[in-house]
């Protein structure tokens, strides 16, 4: 008797290996944010031993929440990552909260954004209007959920050459930056604007760090649970962090701090400085293809919790099929490229579709990263799932460092959507539809699947 082709009896199984889970986190994280950031950064440091020190610190923070994650990812494995950690340790109200959002806001928001950056470059080689942007970004969103859909084995394929191609047109970037550069580093810096604000600049560090904790929900995936999670979450920073800052000392050693400071896009400027237009339409299909490798990754791992959501609550039960033949949740995806797709539409009425995503996204994405910092403590009293999972360090002292880092985070996200800068929009948009989970979450909870 043949396997279902789909259905809730179906179970996602171990297909991923070290290699694919490692091109997941580094795919996941090194997006778009290292070709914007690093400007910002820059104005706000006094000194480039400042500037180079934050996004050293941005690794670390970075390296004590994945060994958080490592922990809480191989002693309860689940396609519903976070998600799951949250139901064992506070319930299935909370749990249902967080992918509300994640489903509406978080995951959905941060492929708008990502798809809104590969529109933005798309249609500086070949314009489509004043909505080319839009139509690009929606057309990136159907290519990778339709590639999603099709099956685990060609997304997570996709996924390692994009990879692989991204880590080598970055190194090839920083090759130029150091060889046709020089000079610039060494001229006097006046200070810039003057002003160093470590703070500020630490949440564009962080924000462009963002993506290593997709791992949770690769764990039901895993050969090699204990082992690989650890590996990939570990190695995957510390070749993140090795690729920052490699590319920053490439935007100094063209641009120097105060040429960085001036700059609103510091690898074109770098590009256009060393190689003329010819660099800038090169720097576009780089940007582009960080966009297609971040999507693929964002999309493969945002329908997980949506299987889960279904796999618990009769109310969106049509989510929790897994199909066997495709091993991969269609329905979840299906939903998810929908949602998506809403969002991008709406955000190309607004003067920055990517800056109202980013906002719209940060305040859940924040607090559901603290309450799972804190989940960690909750669930070290529970028994495990697997019985020998691996162990934070300098327990209780590492969560408690990663609690404080999500904390700051937090407020600074909500004191944005408090603020007057347009985007802030977004992210009162984003609360309002967090708080419009609860009534669906009083209709879902009584209709639970499972307990």
């Amino acid at each position: 008797m043949t396997a279902p082709v789909a259905g809730r009896n179906a179970q996602p199984r171990p297909s991923l290996t070290f290699a694919d889970t490692l091109a997941m986190v580094v795919g996941h994280v090194v997006g778009i944010g290292i070709f914007r950031a690093p400007s910002i950064v820059a104005g706000n440091s006094s000194s480039e031993s400042m500037f180079f020190g934050l996004w050293i610190a941005g690794g670390a923070a970075s390296l004590i929440g994945a060994l958080c994650y490592a922990e809480l990812g191989s002693a309860y494995p689940n396609a519903g990552g976070e998600y799951y950690f949250l139901r064992r340790a506070y319930g299935n109200s909370l749990a249902f909260l967080f992918a509300w959002a994640r489903m509406t806001m978080i995951q959905t928001g941060v492929i708008a954004a990502i798809a809104f950056v590969f529109g933005d470059y798309a249609s500086q080689l070949l314009p489509l209007g004043s909505h080319g942007s839009a139509i690009y970004a929606a057309a990136a969103v159907i290519g990778i959920t339709a590639l999603n859909v099709v099956g685990t084995y060609q997304s997570k394929w996709a996924q390692n050459y994009l990879t692989l191609a991204l880590a080598l047109v970055i190194l090839a970037i920083v090759v130029t930056g150091l060889a046709y550069g020089g000079g610039a580093a060494a001229a006097p810096d006046t200070g810039g604007s003057g002003v160093a604000l470590p703070g500020l600049a630490m949440i564009f560090v962080l924000l462009t760090y963002g993506g290593w904790n997709e791992a949770a929900y690769l764990t039901a995936e895993m050969h090699n649970l204990r082992r690989d999670i650890v590996r990939a979450l570990v190695l995957g920073i510390l070749i993140i962090t090795a690729l920052y800052l490699l590319l920053n000392f490439a935007y100094f050693n063209t641009l120097g701090l105060a040429g960085m400071r001036a700059s609103k896009v510091v690898a074109a400027d770098l590009m256009r400085l060393t190689l003329g237009d010819y660099g800038a339409v090169a720097l576009s299909l780089v940007v582009m293809l960080s966009a297609l490798s971040a999507l693929n990754a964002s999309v493969f791992t945002g329908a997980r919790t949506n299987y889960a959501l279904g796999r618990d609550f009769a109310l969106f039960g049509f989510m929790g099929k897994w199909n066997e033949r495709a091993m991969t949740p269609v329905n979840g995806l299906l939903l998810q490229g929908a949602i998506s797709l809403l969002l991008v539409l709406l955000a190309s009425f607004t003067p920055d579709g990517f800056e109202t995503m980013v906002a719209y996204t940060a305040p859940a994405f924040w607090l559901f990263f603290l309450l799972a910092g804190i989940s960690l403590f909750v669930l070290r009293r529970q028994q495990p799932v697997i019985a020998d999972p691996f162990r934070v360090p300098l327990y209780p002292v590492t969560p408690m460092l990663f609690c404080s880092i999500c904390g700051y985070m937090l407020y600074s996200s909500f004191t944005y959507a408090t603020s007057l800068n347009p985007g802030s929009i977004g992210a009162i948009v984003g609360i309002g539809v967090l708080c419009a989970g609860i009534p669906v979450m009083l209709v879902a909870r009584g209709k639970p699947v499972s307990q």
